[in-house]
């Protein structure tokens, strides 16, 4: 009998969804890394520098001391009541774990809460949202979620009914949102960021794009911005998003803001403004907007990638809608409780006047300030190298550098059946063991080439890094030279 379930049998919407970030170039790392462990020093490198997910604590970045120290008393309450708790545990640290546990029925962290999450958690995250803002906030418009993602996913799960429905995408974009499309059965419609401008956002351009894919008959139904960018690290300018709130007004569109980077801007002449802050400031009030903004824990100088926890702050819906969001968001239950308290805490860190401020001011300020050193390391290094031109890092942990390849790269590339930024990659890793991802994996302009490379790698190994990506591609682009 011939096996039940074929590749040609499963769902085509799976089939369809792509997520570069885990594709194939990392998929060949994990098997590289395991000869590297069977055969030592069978390899040209001696170990794999995953550069291609916004993963720090995997590069050895720390985890912030406060955070940690709360999410251990949450977990084994009966530390508070030992006497030595006191020496080893600051008492600002333990004060917050006694408030958090208050607020969970039974203490008890690995019992289910409310399907939005804990009531007491998500006012501590509304109020950290009003502080961030100076606009107030509601713990009921919070659901919190493991990490952004599950959040985007519950979006496209609501708005998108059939494949004539679509969502506007930047174009570079990370791809969770090409694949979430693709998977709830939706059209992705693409906006093109304009590299020349450092990655500039135009409304013309949003314009045209949506009345093209209308004359398509596709019911556009939202817009994402990922601001700060993924993978272009450009920080939005407060006069482009009064534009693209008003665009949406206009529109009818709902706006997808994914804010998961907030934290990390490396340039002294742009901040971070959240979309519901700007909607707010030019008089737009909760009906006249339907605005989902997504936050994590996974990002920021915080990097708790593992603890799966975030947010979204949901404004602007009628009564009946939210009762349908609620509904997918009680389909799982709930949000795990760690990731609940860490999204808490990140929304409400340390104050000044704290026992823990200055300790916890430090290990941020530490953590922030060295990735702006690594952006600028790895970004004038690619500016250095023929061939390839790099804009400048804003925010995010990303850079996402044009290669310009030469002809003969790009004929050997479709000899392989290999994009060319793929073979580039490919050709990268096996020579240096550095994981970057290809520029095709989120969408680029057709004709251009780019990868993307986090700035994550510890910051004593960045010259080692360099050293490695210059000597592999002035040998690349010496053997396929004309």
């Amino acid at each position: 009998m011939a096996a039940t379930v074929t590749v040609e049998n499963l769902n085509p919407k799976v089939l369809k969804c792509e997520y570069a970030v885990r594709g194939e170039i990392v998929i060949h790392a994990q098997h590289l890394q395991q000869q590297l462990q069977t055969q030592p020093g069978s390899l040209p490198f001696d170990e794999i520098l995953y550069c291609n997910i916004g993963n720090p604590q995997s590069l050895g970045q720390q985890p912030v001391t406060f955070f940690r120290e709360v999410l251990a008393l949450c977990d084994h309450p009966f530390l508070l009541e030992k006497e030595e708790t006191k020496a080893l545990f600051s008492a600002d640290g333990i004060s917050r774990a006694q408030q958090i546990l208050a607020t969970i029925p039974g203490r008890a962290t690995g019992a289910y809460s409310h399907s939005q999450g804990i009531k007491g958690l998500r006012d501590a995250i509304a109020a950290g949202i009003a502080s961030r803002d100076g606009f107030p906030a509601n713990a009921d418009d919070i659901f919190v979620t493991d990490g952004a993602s599950p959040g985007v996913h519950m979006m496209m799960q609501l708005l998108i009914r059939n494949e004539n429905d679509g969502i506007l995408c930047p174009i570079p974009q990370y791809p969770l949102y090409s694949a979430s499309i693709a998977l709830h059965g939706g059209t992705l419609v693409p906006y093109y960021l304009d590299e020349k401008t450092g990655w500039g956002l135009e409304i013309s351009d949003l314009k045209k794009q949506l009345e093209d894919a209308r004359s398509k008959g596709i019911d556009v139904r939202a817009l994402v911005v990922i601001n700060p960018g993924n993978p272009t690290g450009q920080v939005l300018a407060e006069d482009n998003q009064c534009d693209i709130v008003r665009f949406c007004k206009n529109e009818g569109l709902v706006l997808l803001a994914d804010e998961v980077y907030q934290e990390n801007i490396y340039v002294d002449d742009k901040k971070f403004n959240s979309f519901k802050k700007i909607a707010r400031s030019i008089g737009y009030g909760e009906d006249d907007l339907p605005l989902v903004s997504f936050q994590s824990v996974s990002k920021g100088y915080y990097g708790e990638c593992g603890k799966r926890g975030g947010y979204m702050e949901i404004t602007g819906f009628s009564a009946p809608v939210r009762e349908q969001i609620y509904k997918i968001a009680s389909v799982n239950l709930c949000s795990n409780i760690t990731g609940q308290i860490l999204a808490s805490l990140v929304m409400n860190p340390p104050k000044v006047g704290d026992e823990s401020y200055a300790a916890y001011k430090a290990e941020r300020d530490g953590i922030l300030q060295s990735l702006a050193r690594r952006a600028k390391a790895l970004e004038d290094a690619f500016n250095n190298l023929e061939g390839i031109s790099c804009n400048k890092a804003e925010g995010a942990m990303y850079l996402f550098p044009q290669i310009h390849l030469p002809q003969k790269a790009i004929e050997a590339a479709k000899a392989a059946k290999k994009a060319p930024d793929a073979f580039y990659a490919l050709r990268l890793l096996e020579s240096t063991g550095i994981v970057v991802v290809p520029g095709s994996g989120f969408g680029q302009v057709p004709g251009t080439w780019h990868i993307r490379c986090t700035i994550l790698p510890q910051e004593d190994k960045i010259p080692a890094v360099i050293t490695r990506f210059k000597a592999f591609h002035e040998a690349f682009m010496a053997e396929y030279r004309h």
